[in-house]
């Protein structure tokens, strides 16, 4: 088990410094792509059976570019429900992501952001239960351990965010982020889990959406940054992660780690089922250190992403504080506002630039970009220059 946990690091990249601590193999978007790649096809491979099922019928809804009029996007959320065809679609779009995606954990909402105007898929959107220690928002909040116990069950955490094909080259991923900070998303929140009782706690929480997170999955994050519509914070940053956990442990590596601790009786082994907490894979890998005598220091990956917040409650932070105070949602727009503000805001200024050609885009380079064969943003940028 030693044996195969130094080799994987190396296979990464990874050098020790004189104290133990990983160190990353260069800086950027691209290393942390390189450091995600192993992983990428990984799920891909176990995905293989699914897209043989799925990507046929999924692609019709992926635009082609020259169908597009900047001009007449119309944004709108449609509510995934599981096992549906809906859900399907919602895979394959997150599979063309150049990193994996979490499947999310908890209360979850995720949403088809359907382009309304030309009846195409324009995106993805997932939230859901947020971590339980997260020091920037924590702090930013002011929270005790036992007021954050008590009305964490007032923010989700974005986990999946973003645009697809052609509408990522017209900044369709800004616009996107955007509809979070919306009263659709307030509303379906409320209708969900405003009265749902929780399932480790096992107490009624009379719960609103008051606040949104994020985190940038490429360190710093170019479309969240200062992130305003109409005069209004959208995205705010709050500082940066701490550059520690568990993505560089792929899952073949956390299943003979599993396996460790289940020939030992360890009781961490199969605990993963909701309702033992958010962090089972973490501890578990924690655990498997711990019985090896293995530095934990390989936990700290040096990767910081980019956290951010969205306030859908102007108070949202006295809300959260103190729980004293009834949301003021009042600058709340709705979702089709917001897209009509955000189509005029990016969308169209950059289609009329002409800096990219999302023309250029066609439907059936999907399958090459799921494969990872395939970099959309600069394809559009080969075809422009």
């Amino acid at each position: 088990m030693k044996r195969s946990l130094r080799a994987h690091l190396r296979q990464l990249g990874f050098t020790k410094d004189e104290a133990g601590d990983l160190v990353l193999p260069g800086a950027g978007k691209d290393m942390i792509r390189r450091m995600h790649r192993g992983q990428r096809r990984e799920r891909l491979a176990a995905a293989q059976p699914f897209l043989a099922r799925a990507l046929d019928r999924a692609l019709p809804s992926f635009a082609e570019g020259a169908e597009i009029d900047p001009a007449k996007i119309r944004l709108g959320l449609r509510l995934v429900r599981s096992d549906t065809r809906e859900s399907d679609l919602f895979r394959v779009a997150t599979l063309t992501w150049s990193v994996p995606v979490s499947a999310g954990f908890g209360r979850r909402m995720r949403y088809l952001v359907w382009d309304e105007a030309h009846d195409r898929l324009a995106g993805v959107i997932a939230l859901g239960d947020p971590v339980y220690n997260l020091s920037v928002r924590d702090a930013l909040i002011d929270w005790t351990v036992d007021d954050r116990a008590k009305r964490l069950v007032g923010i989700l955490d974005a986990y999946v965010l973003g645009a697809v094909p052609p509408y990522n080259f017209l900044l369709g991923g800004k616009a996107i982020a955007c509809l979070i900070r919306s009263r659709d998303v307030f509303d379906d929140f409320q209708r969900l889990y405003g009265e749902s009782v929780g399932v480790i706690s096992k107490q009624a929480k009379r719960a609103a959406l008051v606040a949104v997170t994020t985190t940038s999955s490429m360190g710093r994050s170019s479309v969240y940054n200062r992130l305003r519509l109409g005069g209004t914070a959208y995205f705010e940053r709050i500082g940066f992660t701490e550059g520690w956990g568990h993505f560089h442990i792929n899952d073949a590596l956390f299943d003979r780690m599993r396996d460790y601790l289940r020939d030992r009786d360890h009781r961490y082994a199969d605990k993963h089922k909701f309702g033992e907490g958010p962090n089972w894979r973490l501890r578990t890998i924690r655990a498997t250190l711990s019985a090896l005598d293995f530095n934990e220091n390989i936990l700290r990956h040096g990767i910081k992403r980019e956290v951010f917040i969205s306030k859908l409650a102007a108070n949202a932070y006295d809300v959260l504080r103190t729980g004293a105070e009834a949301p003021d949602i009042s600058g709340l727009l709705s979702v089709a506002d917001i897209s009509d503000l955000a189509r005029d805001r990016w969308m169209v200024p950059r289609a009329e630039r002409g800096e990219i050609d999302y023309r250029g885009w066609q439907r059936d380079m999907i399958p090459r970009l799921i494969k990872g064969r395939l970099d959309s943003a600069r394809v559009a940028e080969r075809r422009a220059g």
